[in-house]
């Protein structure tokens, strides 16, 4: 049966966004966790900001130990919408590449920033797109563990914070196609554009080649899928006949145990793409 797959045999890397779970615990064991659910795959907010070198090591052996990669990392202060910001953002980009190389972590998100008062959103949009001009520049060829660097555009949704500059997919999508660099893609979180504007998947069928990373959560509450209002077989099943080979990370609050709630919604993902 599909649901009983290993992994691996999902047409797209499972991954976990770690923030959204089991807090309490020291890193290693959420680790452990994240395997125990299914999972070869973590994305980290910076949690690694203060880390000592025996901190990194102990990560490392930790996530090698249990077969887990961590595909993309968060946490830049600065945002893309504020030209007075850019110099700021790069410098927060170089910066984070040393943390990424050092636990093999190839991709990296930005995020557009507030609205600027005072400017148009023309100008903040063309801020967006030469931001990450001059953040592609800084990673132009750079690999990390193999992999190419690549920079992941996230919008965030108006109710979440009333004001962020870029709350709509369609006009990400614009910015990502307006850069046309290899290295920078789109993160398309669900749950955000459920919130900001719906047509989830007209949008993904229409953008697929610019998509690097989907997050994954219902609406409302930002929790597991099958929980609200979002048909996730349905987009499951579209990645699968779409043929995407990018990563599909679980960013829900779990509502009853989190190693049950992820396991069930990898078999959910890995048993509709795979009927597709």
């Amino acid at each position: 049966m599909a649901s009983e797959a290993a992994p691996q045999d999902a047409p797209f890397k499972l991954s976990v966004m770690l923030w959204t779970i089991l807090t309490d615990l020291p890193f290693e064991q959420r680790l452990e966790k994240v395997a125990e659910a299914g999972y070869k795959y973590v994305e980290l907010v910076g949690e690694y900001d203060k880390w000592s070198e025996d901190d990194f090591n102990r990560a490392n052996t930790k996530r090698k130990q249990l077969g887990i990669s961590f595909d993309a990392t968060a946490g830049l202060r600065h945002g893309l919408s504020n030209p007075a910001e850019r110099d700021a953002l790069l410098a927060d980009l170089n910066g984070a590449l040393g943390a990424m190389e050092k636990v093999d972590c190839p991709s990296i998100i930005l995020l557009s920033g507030d609205v600027v008062p005072g400017m148009t959103r023309e100008a903040q949009n063309q801020s967006c797109i030469d931001g990450l001009k001059a953040a592609a520049r800084l990673i132009e060829g750079k690999k990390i563990s193999g992999t190419p660097v690549q920079l992941l555009l996230e919008t965030i949704d108006p109710e979440e914070n009333p004001k962020y500059y870029l709350t709509s997919a369609a006009e990400a999508f614009e910015v990502v196609k307006a850069v046309n660099h290899p290295q920078v893609k789109f993160l398309y979180d669900f749950f955000h554009e459920q919130i900001a504007e719906g047509n989830l998947i007209e949008k993904l069928e229409k953008n697929i080649q610019h998509v690097g990373v989907v997050h994954i959560a219902d609406v409302p509450g930002r929790h597991e899928p099958g929980t609200g209002e979002i048909n996730y077989q349905n987009i499951f099943r579209k990645l699968g006949e779409l043929k995407y080979n990018g990563v599909v990370a679980m960013e829900f609050h779990p509502t009853g145990d989190p190693v049950a709630k992820l396991r069930a919604a990898r078999e959910m993902a890995l048993q509709f793409s795979a009927a597709a």
